[in-house]
């Protein structure tokens, strides 16, 4: 069975960073409840992209990040809505939240509050900047968070403007790193029999993120620059032109550099004190490269490719998302799955006795709102009629 079969997770939190971190978990077979406002997570808004109509109407973006879990509508300050969430946290392992400082607060969901409904509960608490410090009471959006944390300073064009990585990279590492924290402390848990409270932060997550740049701007003091798809440390590591298009070349140890001097018939270039090391390679960059890029104009990208593949030379062609998507690797690494006409794309874990779970698609929203009530013996109706539930 997935190995977290038996946890149950509450999902007290909306757009990416929280869901993504409950998807993982979902993927591994915890039982996740989706607690939204009665309006919905932001992201059901998020679009187009959508599927379907009305309430059934789907969004792209909610889709990549709330599979497998179960919805329920709920407005957490209304008081007929009290006894039902205290029912719930009970009943939960996990609390996953990602309010601005002070509302948890204010919702009576504070950390001694929850404690005290349920000690085993671990309490996963996410932010853009941490709920201490000089940034505690803003709010915290990954794209702000790029461009305060350094990331966006070193991508894009060595000569253009500073650029935005094109998914939401500072949420999705935020989510996994919370699910690495969860995982950690329900493992202790089994040895103390108690929960604890864990705090993740936007942009702690993508400082540390930003690793060997932050480690080389430490060691030298020197700011950090931008290559383009070129590699600070690394020479050659970077996309170059052939005849008909862009691939990718890693050439990541002189082992690999040998073994393409004699490929493209440049045995002088073996010894060649310029670049007979990566060092070298690095500091004589800009007499190496345009060598290189003369040379890889004369023939195909296809050509080049196969040439590299039969060298043992890490080298890949520039795909498009829908290239990738649907391209050979994709396909027959079952990476496109499909739950009642809803595609997504699947978990990249693999475990030998431990399956994900079957693909189930994201819910509606409030459509488990009944059920949810009555496992615990609450009235649904009664409570929607009252205005707490949707």
């Amino acid at each position: 069975m997935p190995a977290l079969t038996g946890l149950k997770v509450l999902e007290l939190a909306r757009v990416l960073a929280g869901p993504w971190c409950g998807m993982t978990l979902a993927d591994l077979g915890a039982e996740v409840i989706k607690i939204e406002p009665l309006e919905g997570d932001d992201t059901r808004g998020y679009g187009p992209p959508f599927l379907g109509e009305g309430e059934a109407r789907l969004s792209a973006y909610f889709a990549s990040c709330n599979r497998g879990k179960r919805s329920i509508a709920m407005d957490l300050r209304h008081p007929d809505a009290r006894p039902l969430l205290e029912a719930l946290i009970r009943d939960a392992d996990v609390l996953i939240e990602n309010f601005r400082t002070g509302v948890a607060e204010s919702l009576g969901l504070d950390e001694a509050t929850l404690r005290a409904l349920n000690p085993r509960l671990i309490l996963c608490a996410i932010s853009g900047y941490g709920r201490s410090g000089p940034g505690a009471l803003r709010p915290g959006y990954d794209f702000a968070v790029q461009a305060e944390s350094g990331l966006m300073s070193i991508t894009g064009p060595a000569e253009g403007p500073a650029s935005k990585v094109g998914v939401a990279s500072v949420d999705l590492t935020t989510g996994l790193n919370a699910a690495i924290a969860i995982l950690a402390a329900l493992h202790q848990r089994n040895t103390t029999g108690e929960g604890q409270r864990i705090e993740l932060s936007l942009f702690d997550v993508q400082v540390q993120a930003l690793a060997n740049v932050a480690s080389s701007v430490l060691f030298t003091g020197q700011d950090a620059k931008r290559y383009g798809n070129a590699h600070a440390s690394i020479v050659p590591y970077q996309t170059f032109d052939a005849a008909d298009g862009a691939f990718a070349l890693a050439c990541g140890s002189d082992a690999l550099w040998q073994r393409m001097c004699n490929l493209i018939g440049r045995d002088d270039w073996r010894d060649d004190p310029r670049c007979a090391t990566n060092a070298a390679r690095v500091q004589h960059r800009d007499w190496l490269i345009p060598e290189l890029e003369r040379c890889f104009a004369a023939d195909t990208v296809a050509a080049w490719l196969a040439c590299f593949e039969t060298a043992g030379i890490p080298a890949a062609p520039v795909n498009s998302v829908r290239d990738a998507l649907h391209g050979e690797l994709a396909t027959a690494r079952g990476l496109r799955i499909e739950a009642d006409g809803v595609p997504m794309v699947a978990s990249p874990l693999r475990m030998s006795a431990s399956p994900m779970i079957a693909p189930v698609r994201p819910p509606h929203l409030g459509e488990h709102t009944d059920a949810i009530c009555a496992g615990l013996g609450f009235d649904a109706a009664t409570l929607r009629a009252n205005g707490a539930l949707r």
